[in-house]
């Protein structure tokens, strides 16, 4: 069984209510609606290539071998061969000496977008549980690439199913993608038979060590994930990826898993995460100190893991919109 809980949010304008409205979404299921809203917000990231990759297909977007492309790379001195069309008549004209243009042709990456859904996903606190954040970003991903000309691939998955989405171009591979992440969010939600943490890693492993097949040189990949499942055979795998792709983690975090939350009075709680149970004493100021240095360790610990994997790592809150976090620099990378 899963839990979703909201707490009261005070003195907030706009409230929990009409931020939810217009993300369109409750905060717990998912539709097609709240997912279409991010392509007018494409702009939010940029996905452009951070580094040079080692394979040729991974540059700023641009061949290292030069060629007649839409990208103006230098001016040289014209050469038996050169293009005719290509030469540049100001440069000639000013210098007295045949100089042509060269260009740096311009190529589509592949953006292969790993969404999580995990059951450790369906959770949240504030105002969106974390599986629903997770389709948000994918989305704005998605639409993102698109808007640069980019294909559009990945998978979904959760413990007991996947489902993996050939690279495509246009709107279409956006579209085929989002109803993927409808689908699979859809039936984690309906998922009756309780899992381990055990099947989480596995599930994850297995995901990763597809996605590392189907991932060609010089993609993008974005996974994003609240790292519930990471291990140290997951890692492997996307140390692979990293050497000849660009890797990217957006970690999936909700404000309970970092901090106790704050109350006028003693009050005792029990907590669970499906396997054990917890009794926790709200308001108790060591208490609170001694399960918020134990949250950073464990985070900690999954940020090592996925730097040793070489990848980019950023985390996104369950508490605001993505679209506020991006805007307001809310979000954080971690390295």
């Amino acid at each position: 069984m899963k839990w979703f809980s909201r707490s009261k949010v005070e003195n907030n304008t706009p409230s929990v209510e009409q931020v939810l409205s217009q993300l369109h979404t409750d905060g717990v299921h998912l539709t097609i609606q709240e997912l279409l809203q991010y392509q007018s917000k494409a702009g939010l990231i940029d996905l452009k290539a951070s580094k040079n990759q080692q394979s040729k297909m991974a540059g700023n977007y641009l061949a290292r071998s030069k060629g007649r492309g839409m990208e103006f790379d230098e001016v040289r001195h014209y050469q038996h061969g050169d293009d005719i069309r290509a030469i540049d008549w100001r440069v000639t004209a000013r210098t007295g000496k045949t100089h042509t243009k060269l260009f740096r042709e311009e190529i589509e990456r592949p953006v292969l977008v790993a969404t999580d859904f995990s059951q450790s996903m369906l959770f949240g606190t504030r105002l969106l549980c974390k599986s629903v954040q997770a389709a948000h970003l994918a989305s704005l991903v998605a639409w993102h690439a698109k808007q640069r000309g980019d294909r559009l691939g990945g998978i979904v998955f959760n413990e007991s199913a996947h489902i993996e989405c050939k690279p495509r171009s246009r709107k279409q591979g956006v579209l085929h993608y989002l109803h993927t992440l409808q689908e699979i969010h859809q039936l984690s939600l309906t998922q009756q038979e309780p899992l381990t943490h055990q099947t989480a890693v596995s599930a994850f492993e297995e995901n990763c060590q597809r996605l590392r097949q189907i991932a060609k040189p010089g993609s993008l990949v974005y996974l994003i994930t609240d790292g519930n499942g990471i291990s140290e055979q997951g890692v492997r795998h996307l140390s692979i990826i990293s050497r000849h792709c660009e890797l990217v983690v957006a970690m999936i975090v909700d404000p309970l898993e970092q901090n106790l939350p704050d109350v006028g009075y003693r009050l005792n709680v029990a907590m669970t995460d499906g396997e054990s149970r917890q009794q926790f004493t709200l308001g108790d100021a060591k208490i609170k100190q001694a399960y918020q240095l134990k949250a950073r360790k464990l985070m900690s610990g999954k940020q090592g893991l996925l730097q040793k994997a070489g990848a980019r790592v950023f985390t996104i809150s369950t508490d605001s919109s993505i679209e506020a976090q991006l805007t307001d620099g809310v979000s954080h990378w971690i390295r």
